[in-house]
This record gives structure tokens, sequence and C-alpha cells, in this order.
């Protein structure tokens, strides 16, 4: 009869709805897996030996830096970000030291070889960590190759006019961004601790001196302190390039770490740019289009 249809009906339909749920339930599921993949091939991959990079076997040698447990290599990267930290107080109290109270060249000169010993140390760290499954943002390893030949040339310029011209700015400088570094690694380390709990980065992402996408959601408070930082670069740069144009500039090293900061600036300042864009644009698309 009428009835024993609609019955039936209505139970085959509520039958094809279960069907359906479970199957998109199992189609998310598919998708929570394929999402997961990358992340297991990278680690899986981690663990693999490799050869060294070119810089590394400059350095070391022939010589495995594969770490072989994921202890050993979270510990390594740990001491990586306190040896950073660490290092980045202690230039932050030397350059407080030679700005205010300390006015002598074989102090600034300390203060360069630090610069030197830390960024070259970091170097070697992070080509040990990027052979260990670490992801490193290209520019942000480059950059510590032209800071630290930037730090060789500022100390061998010898003593003069035109060093002690520029040796004040060139240490608040020096003060502004060791202050800056501190804030980051505070604020970068509570943010990535947050996201690797909650699955969304590798357990072996690293803070930089600079903005990535990661930083987006919470740490967009540090870009203006970020960019300031960039155009004081670009300001160094061209009071260096004025003073290279002096009559009485015999040195090289004015004109070379004109071009360092220089080139600091363009690649911190257009890779956070570029950072940015990609982020806003990726905010535009994923808005409902009534909005």
């Amino acid at each position: 009869d009428e009835v024993s249809k609609l019955q039936s009906n209505c139970s085959s339909s509520i039958s094809r709805h279960r069907i359906n749920a479970h199957d998109v339930k199992t189609l998310d599921e598919i998708k929570e897996h394929i999402k997961a993949r990358p992340n297991t091939f990278f680690e899986m991959e981690a663990f693999l030996p490799k050869k060294n990079g070119l810089y590394l076997n400059l350095v070391l040698g022939n010589v495995s830096v594969t770490l072989l447990s994921k202890q050993s290599k979270f510990a390594y990267k740990d001491e990586y970000e306190k040896f950073k930290l660490y290092l980045t107080v202690i230039l932050l109290l030397f350059a407080f030291m030679c700005y205010f109270f300390v006015s002598y060249r074989f102090v600034d000169a300390i203060l360069n070889f630090l610069l030197v010993w830390y960024y070259c140390t970091l170097t070697i760290r992070e080509s040990i960590l990027i052979s260990n499954g670490s992801r490193i943002k290209g520019w942000w390893v480059f950059h510590h190759y032209v800071s630290a030949f930037l730090s060789g040339v500022m100390l061998t310029w010898p003593d003069g006019y035109l060093y002690q011209n520029f040796r004040n700015q060139f240490l608040a400088f020096s003060l502004y961004q060791s202050m800056v570094h501190c804030m980051q690694y505070y604020y970068q380390s509570g943010c990535l601790y947050r996201l690797r709990t909650l699955g969304e980065r590798h357990n072996m992402d690293l803070t930089v001196e600079g903005f990535q996408s990661w930083m987006w959601q919470g740490l967009t408070f540090l870009l203006p302190f970020l960019f300031f930082g960039h155009f004081w670069q670009l300001y160094n740069g061209l009071s260096l390039f004025r003073m290279a144009r002096l009559p009485d500039c015999k040195e090289w090293q004015v004109s070379m770490c004109g071009i360092s900061f220089l080139i600091l600036f363009m690649g911190n300042f257009l890779t956070t740019v570029a950072v940015v864009r990609t982020k806003l644009k990726s905010k535009d698309q994923a808005k409902p289009k009534g909005q």
C-alpha cells in the first residue's frame, strides 16, 4: 500500500544519506592523510645520510654531519637557538658599553671580531641543521654570509676621521639590531612551540632574524621594528657612499661596507615584502566572494 511505499522510500533515503555521510568522513580522513604525507616523507628523508654541501666540505671536510635520532637533532637545534640568544645578549651589552662608555679602537675591534665569529659560526651550524631537516629559507642563510663579510671589513677599517664619523652610527645600529633580535627570539620561539604542538610546523623549524609566513598569525606587530631596521641599513649604506665621495677618503673599507649594507637592505626588505604580499593575497582569496 501507499504507506509502506513511503516508509521504504524514507528508509532507503536515510540509508543513502548515511552512506554519503560515511563517504564524506572517509574523504576528509583521506585528505588529512594526504596533507600529512609530505611531512612524513620529509622526516624520513632527514634521517638518510647526505653528502655535505660545498661550504661544509670546505670547513669540515668529507665528514658526515647527519644526526641519527630525533633527540639528537632536536638537542642540536636547541643548542643553536641558545647560542644565538646568548651571543645576541653579549653583543648587545658590548655595543652598549662601546657606545656610552668606551671609545678605544681596540675595544671596537673586539666587538667586530665577535660579530665575525658569531656569523661564521651561525653559517656552519645552519648548514648542519639544513642537512638534518631544518627548513631555512635561502636569504635568511645567505644574509649571515654578507653580515660576516661586513663585520670582517669593519674589523680591518683603520682608525681615523672617517671611521670615527661612522662609529656611533654603526654602534647605535648594532644596539637596535640586537634588541630586535632578542624580541624576535622571544616571540618566535613561543609561536613555534604553539604551532608545533598543533602539528602545523616541523620540529626542526628555527627562529630567524626576519619575517616568514608562519609568523603571520600573532607576530605582525614585529613588522614595524623590522622595516625600521631595514631602512636603517639603507641609511648606513647611503651614508658610507657619501663618505666614499669625499676627497680625503682613501680607505677601501668605506665603499665595501656601503655595498654590504645595501645588499642587506635589499635582501631583507624585498624578502619581507614578498612574504607580506603573499599572505595578503592568500587572505583575500580565502574571503567569501560576497564580502
